[in-house]
């Protein structure tokens, strides 16, 4: 069973019913494009969009340090082509990612899974044990990719199939770090977005270091789930559920998964030959929508 610790809890969510992802058909995502909050960088996001005209809730999906696509694909992606002639494109998208996104848009929710890294010519990604590349400084988790995640929230409070009012966040890794400090920075009255803000975020394996964080003292205005796997090979799941104890605001609340590894929610048979971590993935994906589902209604 997964250990559930409650830091900073205060609301019972945690202890909802499991709801089973729906298996629903949805069409490939629409390629879009909308401006970071950075003010220069034109970004390339995956919409996913249920049936009927809304408004819906909706959330924004910020990928790791591999990026959004395939790994198939990631080493035939040109630095500089645009999303449209890249072989790194809405056909290419990872199975978790497009697994995630067919799951929202089947909960009833737009999503939109935004690439950090391809309008700034880094759609190859990076690989493990990467963090110190000094080319990673330019797509960084603390100071570059927040502001993606706040253009895809400001673009989203303009459309009309999205109520502006419970717009969510989820992130892997890198992205979950960027989405912790993306909710820092709203608590913290910094986003770029004065309008509109996050309701919620969740957030799977990220990185809690120095390096990954604005601070390890976590403080959001809106309540964050984080699922750990006590396996992870990449990133220190003692460190983070000690970081996310200290919390404050929020409410934040930590479940970790025993023997789950680091990307244990992805589809792929290399992580779901482990026991762990199918039943880690089924876990969390029975329980996101149910999560989100109670905010800001």
């Amino acid at each position: 069973m997964p250990t559930r610790h409650r830091p900073s809890l205060r609301i019972a969510t945690l202890c909802l019913a499991l709801a089973a992802p729906v298996a629903v058909a949805t069409p490939a995502p629409r390629t879009e494009h909308f401006p970071s909050a950075d003010g220069h960088t034109e970004l390339v996001g995956y919409l996913f969009a249920p049936d009927g005209p809304g408004p819906h809730p909706a959330i924004v999906l910020l990928h790791g340090r591999a990026g959004p696509y395939s790994a198939n694909v990631n080493a035939e992606c040109t630095l500089v082509a645009p999303a449209r002639e890249s072989p790194c494109n809405a056909a290419s998208l990872s199975k978790r990612h497009a697994t995630w996104g067919e799951y929202w848009a089947a909960h009833g929710y737009v999503a939109v899974l935004v690439d950090s890294f391809g309008p700034r010519g880094r759609a190859h990604g990076y690989g493990r044990f990467t963090h110190d590349d000094p080319d990673r400084e330019a797509v960084n988790e603390r100071t570059v990719r927040p502001l993606d995640a706040e253009g895809a929230l400001a673009w989203l409070a303009t459309r009309r199939d999205v109520d502006p009012n419970r717009v969510m966040l989820q992130g892997w890794s890198n992205g979950a770090s960027t989405a912790l400090n993306t909710m820092m920075r709203q608590a913290a009255g910094e986003g770029a977005d004065k309008a509109h803000r996050f309701r919620a975020a969740l957030v799977f394996y990220p990185g809690c270091g120095p390096k990954a964080l604005l601070s390890r003292r976590v403080a959001t205005d809106a309540p964050v789930w984080a699922f750990l796997g006590s396996a992870d090979e990449e990133v220190s799941p003692t460190a983070c559920a000690e970081v996310l104890a200290h919390a404050t605001g929020g409410p934040v609340a930590v479940t970790t998964y025993p023997g789950a590894t680091h990307d244990f929610d992805d589809p792929g048979k290399a992580r779901q030959s482990d026991p762990a971590n199918r039943d880690a993935r089924a876990d969390a994906m029975a329980r996101a929508a149910t999560l989100l589902d109670g905010v800001g209604r």
